[in-house]
């Protein structure tokens, strides 16, 4: 987790990150190849398991929540709650917050996943993101994040008979 800027100068630098880090640089990570991709994982990894998984990438946050310290996990809860993950059958819904300004990314897992993954698993797969983006490959690492995500939902929770696909499966670019 980052620290947050604490002096005026700081967070205005913040500010000035996040507004200046536009779609055009979601665009550039996420193109449209990488992004069908993304749909695909996800498709398949849900046909795996009974978890549904959203993935939202965010260039920068808006130059007042950046100047006011808005935490990437605050942002990730944030969206959580907007885009309906916590509102699954089973409370089984997970987002996948990247915040490319910052260079983090987040997980959140409504409380039925969150009780049953330690900390240390989620880390794991949000290093796989942030160690490619550190490289530049958005998209392998990407792609072997939710590999890695479906791998251990489909471990506690596996698919079991048909059942309504409750969340788009399209990553979201912000």
């Amino acid at each position: 987790m980052a620290t947050l800027p604490s002096s005026f100068f700081g967070r205005l630098r913040r500010a000035w990150h996040h507004a200046t880090t536009g779609t055009a640089a979601g665009k550039r990570a996420f193109p449209p190849a990488t992004l069908e991709a993304i749909e695909q994982a996800i498709t398949q990894g849900e046909q795996r398991h009974r978890a549904e998984v959203r993935l939202i990438v965010e260039p920068g946050l808006d130059a007042r929540s950046a100047f006011n310290n808005v935490s990437n996990r605050q942002r990730a809860r944030t969206l959580f709650a907007q885009y309906g993950v916590w509102d699954t059958e089973e409370n089984c819904g997970v987002l996948i917050y990247i915040n490319l300004a910052a260079r983090e990314v987040d997980i959140v897992a409504d409380r039925h996943v969150g009780r049953a993954v330690a900390d240390t698993e989620w880390q794991t797969i949000c290093r796989t993101m942030t160690g490619g983006f550190a490289r530049g490959d958005y998209h392998a690492s990407t792609l072997s994040a939710l590999e890695q995500l479906n791998t251990l939902l489909a471990r506690l929770y596996p698919a079991g008979g048909e059942r309504p696909n409750q969340l788009p499966n399209d990553a979201v670019i912000l």
